[in-house]
Order: C-alpha cells, then sequence, then structure tokens
C-alpha cells in the first residue's frame, strides 16, 4: 500500500534532515541528501506501520500548498516522500484458514498449476487497495 505524505527537507552545515508535519515526532536525518531521502522513507514506513500496529488511524496527508513556504527557514524546500507501507509492516506470520470453492474450480485451478494461497492472497490485496 503506497502512502506520501509532505515533507520539509532542511539543510544545516551541509548536513541534511526531514521532518513530516502532518506525523508529530516523525524526522530523520542523514549526511547526503540520498542517506536522508532514503532514511525518511524509512522512518515514514516505521512510523505509520506503527500506528496501524495499535489500532489507530493513519492521519490524512496534507496538501503540499498547506506549507508556506515563507514561513520555511532558509536553505529548506518541501517535497512528497512516499513509502510502500506493506515493506514495514511487522506481522508476516502466515495462518491456516479453511474455504470452500466449487469442485470444478478447484480443479481447474489444480491442472494449471495455480497456488490457491497466492491466488487468495492476491485477491484480497487486490480488493483491500493494498
Amino acid at each position: 500500500m503506497l502512502k506520501i505524505y509532505p515533507a520539509i527537507i532542511h539543510n544545516e552545515d551541509g548536513s541534511y534532515w526531514i521532518e513530516f508535519p502532518d506525523l508529530e515526532g516523525c524526522n530523520t536525518m542523514g549526511d547526503t541528501l540520498e542517506d536522508t531521502m532514503a532514511n525518511a522513507q524509512e522512518a515514514l514506513g516505521l512510523y505509520l506501520a506503527s500506528l496501524e500496529e495499535v489500532g489507530q488511524d493513519l492521519p490524512h496527508p496534507s496538501s503540499m500548498t498547506d506549507i508556506d513556504p515563507n514561513d520555511l527557514p532558509a536553505a529548506s524546500v518541501t517535497s512528497y516522500i512516499y513509502v510502500d507501507l506493506n515493506k514495514y509492516r511487522r506481522s508476516t506470520k502466515s495462518v491456516k484458514k479453511t474455504l470452500s470453492l466449487p469442485e470444478w474450480l478447484a480443479e481447474e485451478a489444480e491442472k494449471h498449476h495455480l497456488s490457491l494461497s497466492k491466488v487468495l492472497q492476491d485477491g484480497l490485496k487486490e480488493k483491500l487497495g493494498m
């Protein structure tokens, strides 16, 4: 599930740090811009995944136009940071579920060497928009 949030990128004395205005306490830093951007994706993913784990709704991302550039310190810019939230979800343990389907459909799936578990997982992800 792809999530996108606005971020403020600060450059201070050649080092970078990023904050997410919509996510209190979510920030990161790096020695290079490349490191900082990679760290920002990880910080965003872990922050959002931890909210999900405790049952909190994810904050609605504000628009980039909601951030007034005149309120930013010198050498700071805004950008969007995206993350595939599925990469940061911790509970990847498989669970066994019993299901029923028509015999003819099971036989067709077997003829085509389809994994019913994989087909079900893919279908659920699609249905849930993940």
